[in-house]
């Protein structure tokens, strides 16, 4: 995995792209990726820290409603990451929680970062 700065979206969406198959099958520790991974990721949260800016007591709820607004979408929108259109209104009302498959589907499709998603 090459090393580059996170200048653009399209940076971060290849960035995201190139660590995504580490998120269920993580590197060895000895594994000379791995550190190219964590380097990777420690820029991707910088850019998102810059890019993204929520405040820190926001939930997953918020993180949802703030990029479809920054997007302009609707639930409708949301139906390939969270499934039939019940549900994600039943996920935005506060219903029912993400699931970790909603959760990267999210972070894939939308770009919401990660730790805005598994917030309680």
């Amino acid at each position: 995995m090459q090393i580059y700065p996170i200048k653009n979206d399209a940076d971060y969406q290849r960035a995201l792209k190139e660590i995504a198959p580490y998120f269920d099958n993580p590197p060895a520790d000895k594994d000379p990726v791995w550190d190219s991974v964590d380097v990777m990721v420690t820029l991707i949260e910088e850019y998102e820290k810059r890019h993204f800016p929520l405040a820190d007591n926001a939930t997953a709820i918020d993180a949802i409603q703030f990029f479809m607004d920054q997007k302009g979408l609707t639930p409708k929108d949301l139906v390939p990451c969270i499934g039939q259109l019940n549900r994600v209104y039943e996920i935005l009302s506060g219903k029912r929680h993400l699931t970790l498959p909603m959760i990267r589907r999210l972070n894939a499709v939308l770009g919401i970062p990660l730790d805005f998603l598994v917030r309680a």
